[in-house]
């Protein structure tokens, strides 16, 4: 049996093992093990974020190891790195003449060759992104999928672009293609603009995403960042104008990390187990034959039949004819999140019907088997999806709060998102964050429609004129 979800950070680290998403047992702390199951949903995820990236950008793959005189080029970037970087000092006996830095980021990896790749303006834009493992040696409390050392799943894209404003332009397309990919996963977020203080290192700015987890705290579930021309300076990566001048790429990045898979465990779940979207679940309908005795192939030939039919749908579906008892099946599909069940006894055997149950709704209907066509089942995807994002919506709003007064803040801090307005100073961003004790997510660019505040007003600290804020206890 799990905790209840309202003790949540039991419940997170019961359901990651039990729903088999990641074995937490490898002896080297915030390295973790993908199960079968949690890397199929890793999968399927990810397919959808690759689908969107496709579009766009190719995908290539660069080393791991980063020599220490390109990680040291960018003396801000590295410095931002400085305390978490994992160094090679030694191939075999030997101590290496340059250290090599497993990857916490490939700025560094990437725009070395970028130099080699980029000579004109017909090289440009230069889009590509990558899935791969970040190492960073993290200090805080380690938590699978939300705080490690090896990141698996990171997705970074780095592109090029012959001017600041096509950079501009592209940071808003990698935004609207964050939108559709946590819209797919019915994850509700903020789009907000970090703070000078806290934007990626060697940046011109930062764009995070960031939704609310079920404890209160905000998790960072996605970012982009215009950088500039700032690393193409530092690595010299020009090219060739239609005038034949030599001229600085301006350059973007933007990443997402299987925090994204964490959201969707965390926010759709319930006590039972994982609540997964229909298109995102490795069994998308579990099939469960209530066999009575004298009549268990009446009702496992018809099970069978809707089996196959699934199949030819092409659905990922299972037939649990294991011994185990109906209840004990029904726990176990609930803990796995299957979101629709299928169950088929002896009175339907008869009549050509089933009972049927979504995992977000608990509510049982009977249906004829004709019933069961493609069609339905997309539309009842599409049904179930809208219902998870409708509640996981709600619940993000009831962990919204706007504050016009700096001392009413703390206490909310660690319940949820307190909304406020700040100027650009940093003196007053510092202050809010001391009396609150808290860090300032940034302006807040874009949010739930519903949420309905003006993005505009007077500085809580100063009273000068201010931009909508949020601030949150974060993971």
């Amino acid at each position: 049996m799990l905790p209840p979800k309202s003790d949540f950070s039991e419940w997170y680290h019961e359901v990651i093992q039990q729903a088999q998403i990641m074995d937490i047992r490898y002896p080297v702390k915030g390295l973790y093990v993908w199960f079968p199951f949690g890397f199929k949903l890793r999968n399927l995820v990810y397919g959808k974020l690759r689908d969107i990236m496709d579009r766009e950008h190719d995908e290539v793959y660069f080393p791991a190891l980063i020599p220490e005189t390109e990680l040291g080029k960018e003396g801000e970037h590295i410095k931002g790195f400085e305390d978490e970087v994992y160094w090679i000092t030694h191939g075999g006996l030997d101590e290496l003449d340059v250290k090599l830095a497993l990857r916490p980021t490939s700025e560094t990896a990437m725009y070395p060759m970028f130099k080699l790749w980029i000579r004109s303006h017909a090289d440009l834009p230069l889009r590509i992104y990558q899935i791969v493992n970040v190492f960073r040696y993290e200090t805080k409390h380690t938590r699978p999928l939300i705080r490690l050392r090896e990141i698996t799943s990171f997705k970074e894209a780095h592109t090029a672009h012959r001017s600041y404003e096509e950079a501009e332009e592209n940071v808003k397309m990698a935004i609207n293609a964050y939108k559709e990919f946590f819209d797919s996963l019915a994850i509700p977020y903020f789009i907000i603009k970090r703070p000078e203080w806290d934007k990626f290192p060697g940046a011109d700015y930062t764009i995070a995403f960031d939704t609310i987890m079920p404890d209160g705290k905000t998790l960072q579930i996605g970012t982009v960042h215009n950088l500039a021309d700032n690393f193409a300076r530092t690595f010299d990566l020009k090219y060739e104008t239609p005038e034949g001048d030599q001229a600085y790429v301006y350059q973007t990045c933007y990443g997402i990390s299987e925090r994204c898979v964490a959201s969707v465990i965390s926010i759709h779940g319930d006590d039972t187990g994982l609540i997964l979207p229909f298109r995102l679940a490795p069994y998308q309908t579990v099939i469960i034959p209530i066999l009575y005795k004298g009549k268990e192939r009446e009702v496992l030939d018809l099970s069978n039949e809707v089996f196959n039919r699934l199949k030819e749908f092409g659905l990922r579906a299972i037939l649990d004819d294991s011994d185990e008892r109906p209840g004990a099946k029904y726990y176990k599909w609930e803990l796995f999140g299957v979101p629709l069940r299928i169950e088929i006894g002896p009175k339907e055997a008869e009549s050509r019907e089933a009972v049927i149950s979504f995992r977000d709704e608990r509510v049982k209907r009977k249906i004829s088997i004709e019933e069961i066509t493609e069609e339905k089942i997309t539309e009842w995807a599409d049904e179930m999806h809208e219902r998870l994002r409708k509640r996981a919506l709600d619940s993000m709003l009831e962990k919204v709060r706007f504050f016009d007064k700096v001392d009413e803040m703390e206490e909310w801090m660690g319940r949820g998102v307190a909304l406020f307005y700040l100027c650009q100073s940093l003196e007053c961003g510092k202050s809010v964050e001391e009396d609150v004790k808290a860090g300032v997510l940034g302006e807040v660019v874009e949010m739930p429609e519903e949420i309905g505040i003006d993005k505009e007003g007077k500085c809580t600290v100063c009273g000068k004129s201010g931009k909508l804020n949020a601030i949150a206890k974060s993971y």
